[in-house]
């Protein structure tokens, strides 16, 4: 599953690196695609392996607010 978040607050290269590290630290996300410039992220996940919550506690857990694109 792909879903794209708006992320307000990434505001640098270093937001999105730290964004791009839940793909090595949540099991069942594949792939991570973070933009600071747009303000978004790209997350590919397995649904039978981490749901969306997860995913979207993680990116809370992180500092940043998160919305659904």
């Amino acid at each position: 599953m792909k879903i794209t978040y708006n992320i307000p607050d990434m505001h640098c290269g270093n937001c999105a690196m730290r964004l791009e590290a839940l793909e090595d630290e949540l099991q069942g996300v594949t792939s991570v695609n973070a933009s600071y410039h747009k303000q978004q992220m790209v997350v590919d996940f397995n649904p039978a392996i981490i749901s969306e919550e997860q995913v979207i506690r993680a990116i809370v857990e992180k500092g940043y607010s998160v919305s659904q694109s």
